[in-house]
């Protein structure tokens, strides 16, 4: 009896220990875009082997969609990473952020997988081709709730002008509506179960989830910041702030864009997970090894509003 007893309370003590050890540990609220997902994991991964005591809560999808759930839904979040910077300069500065940090580049790709239908006819110079066939379904993301759906637009149209062919792009948008989706990691699922065949997507995705790939020419695959006057040539109207309100957006190099929030809840350890993710033996390499180019340092119209901790990974302008 006298053992039970003994039992009893110690196994109960060890209950009281373990909650207080939870209840202990703070949280790091993070919304990242659909395409940051495995970077993100790995990101996270590592760094609670530094700091176990943070409890690290991701949410993916479209960057226009996180931005919405800090002003529309009055979210709280500790950082909010986007594909494109321009979503926090336009959507969340000045009001719920008051900076910006450039960190990373990627391009447009066409994607594909072993049993896309003509896959082994694509290439660089007829892709545009085969996604006109009948008989070959392609799918994109929203471009009202994801970069990558408006970036898809931009492509389209460049191309358009790059390849010298009237029309292109307003018949290539009108095709297979049936499989926009939010964000373009959505569409993974469909092209993996055999319901596309191929998908806009980020190079750095298709690496990721490694799918075959169509590299297209720099002039329309939004990678390079030299070609950011041709770029510029081709727009695309998308949601504003505001209901009714819409945005024209002018094709540009794909930076992506990092901030913490004015009312983020876990400052602390929103800084200390920036200065993980953007220090070059930590965060940008793991990034990189997920196909994703560093831009660290780059130039920010916000510097002076970055904490001290973190002016290092931005340059003023």
């Amino acid at each position: 009896m006298r053992f039970r007893l003994t039992y009893l309370i110690l196994a109960l003590s060890l209950v009281i220990i373990s909650c207080d050890s939870q209840n202990n540990k703070s949280q790091l609220i993070i919304f990242h875009a659909g395409s940051l997902s495995v970077p993100f994991k790995d990101i996270t991964t590592e760094f609670n082997k530094q700091h176990p005591e943070i409890e690290i809560i991701s949410e993916a999808a479209g960057s226009r969609q996180c931005a919405r759930k800090i002003t529309d839904l009055h979210r709280k979040c500790d950082i909010m990473a986007s594909a494109d910077y321009k979503v926090i300069d336009n959507l969340l500065i000045p009001e719920y952020a008051s900076w910006n940090i450039k960190f990373a580049g990627n391009e447009m790709a066409v994607v594909f997988h072993d049993k896309s239908r003509l896959k082994d006819s694509i290439n660089t110079e007829n892709w545009y081709h085969i996604l006109q066939k009948p008989e070959v379904i392609y799918g994109r993301s929203n471009p009202d709730f994801d970069p990558c759906g408006y970036r898809t637009v931009l492509t389209c149209k460049l191309a358009e002008d790059v390849y010298n062919i009237p029309g292109l792009s307003e018949t290539l948008l009108q095709k297979d509506n049936n499989y926009i989706r939010p964000k373009e990691v959505d569409l993974i699922g469909l092209l993996e179960t055999d319901v596309i065949d191929y998908l806009f997507l980020y190079k750095s995705v298709a690496i990721q989830h490694k799918l075959d790939y169509i590299v297209l020419p720099d002039s329309i695959n939004l990678k390079n910041p030299k070609l950011d006057e041709f770029y510029a040539t081709a727009t695309v109207d998308i949601s504003g702030k505001k209901p009714g309100e819409t945005i024209t957006r002018k094709g540009e190099a794909m930076i992506y864009g990092v901030t913490i929030p004015n009312n983020a809840p876990n400052t602390d350890n929103a800084i200390m997970f920036m200065e993980f993710l953007l220090s070059k033996n930590e965060g940008v390499k793991i990034m990189e090894a997920n196909g994703q180019n560093s831009l660290v340092p780059s130039l920010s119209i916000t510097y002076e509003n970055i904490p001290g901790l973190l002016k290092k990974y931005a340059l003023d302008k």
